[in-house]
């Protein structure tokens, strides 16, 4: 009997913990306009708490069980919220705050770090190998690098690649002998961190997937297509405060030139007339 009773007051107190659990989840929910659930599959510990930190005057992360946060989201009866119940997972974390959603999945892109290389995964890009010197010894690396069609060379006791080389190319397997390579080379193609699974705006009332944000990327992507801006803008002679400066110089250089071309024009003329009367007198004497 006591220990019926035992486990009966334990079975009290933890769903006691959930229902305290899910009230906390439905206010966070209330309270904020965004809601993130992140991947936390094969992310360490420690990285996983330094994310945390950093986060922490930006959102609230909270680790829980799926069934929880399914009642939770049941119990919040908020617009367009619903649809994020089939985007939750057993190894996931939420995160809550008052942000723009993508702000926080751009803060999140930012706090990963790289990782090494594991037979099989598929890359999302090029993966290269740099021309230059390198700590490895001569030896087996040697037979290695050469399978891959890596060109090197010996210099002062090490393995130099004298050629850059891509070992692995975007979408493909990677193999374990590009592996063991990139391993060696300590080359690391990928990142660990918080990978949004979903991401629910309040203000919307949508749930958003896919939402990666690269801001290296997409700032060289703005650049790219801001110049390409300017240069037909100023084809077109689009007068702005990007391109003025731009077409008052060339409209100095015309200037310059068709005053030139004038000069020339008249320079010209002139010699003609001063050599008319001399034809002139000559004529007269025949």
């Amino acid at each position: 009997m006591k220990t019926e009773h035992n486990l009966e007051k334990k079975e009290r107190k933890v769903s006691n913990k959930k229902i305290e659990t899910v009230k906390k989840l439905v206010e966070l929910i209330h309270k904020n306009n965004t809601l993130i659930v992140a991947s936390i599959k094969n992310l360490p510990s420690k990285q996983f708490q330094d994310i945390r930190k950093k986060l922490r005057s930006q959102a609230e992360v909270m680790v829980v069980k799926k069934r929880v946060m399914l009642k939770a989201i049941e119990e919040a009866k908020t617009a367009g919220i619903e649809n994020l119940k089939k985007h939750i997972q057993e190894d996931s974390a939420v995160l809550f705050s008052k942000f723009d959603a993508f702000e926080v999945a751009g803060i999140l892109a930012e706090n990963k770090n790289p990782i090494g290389a594991r037979p099989g995964q598929v890359t999302e890009q090029d993966v290269e190998i740099e021309e230059g010197p390198t700590d490895l010894v001569p030896g087996p690396a040697i037979s290695e690098l050469g399978a891959l069609g890596i060109k090197i060379s010996v210099e002062d006791g090490k393995i130099s690649i004298r050629e850059k080389k891509v070992i692995v190319k975007a979408g493909d397997k990677i193999r374990e002998a590009a592996a063991s390579v990139m391993s060696k080379l300590d080359i690391k193609p990928f990142e660990i961190g918080l990978e949004p699974l979903a991401v629910y705006d309040k203000k919307a009332g949508k749930v958003y997937l896919d939402v990666k944000i690269d801001r290296k990327k997409a700032l060289i992507e703005i650049k790219t297509a801001g110049a390409k801006a300017v240069a037909f803008a100023q084809k077109i002679a689009y007068y702005c405060r990007e391109t003025i400066g731009f077409l008052l110089r060339k409209a100095n250089a015309d200037f310059r030139a068709v005053e030139k071309l004038k000069s020339k024009e008249e320079k010209s003329a002139e010699t003609e007339n001063q050599s008319k009367p001399e034809n002139k007198s000559q004529e007269d004497k025949i």
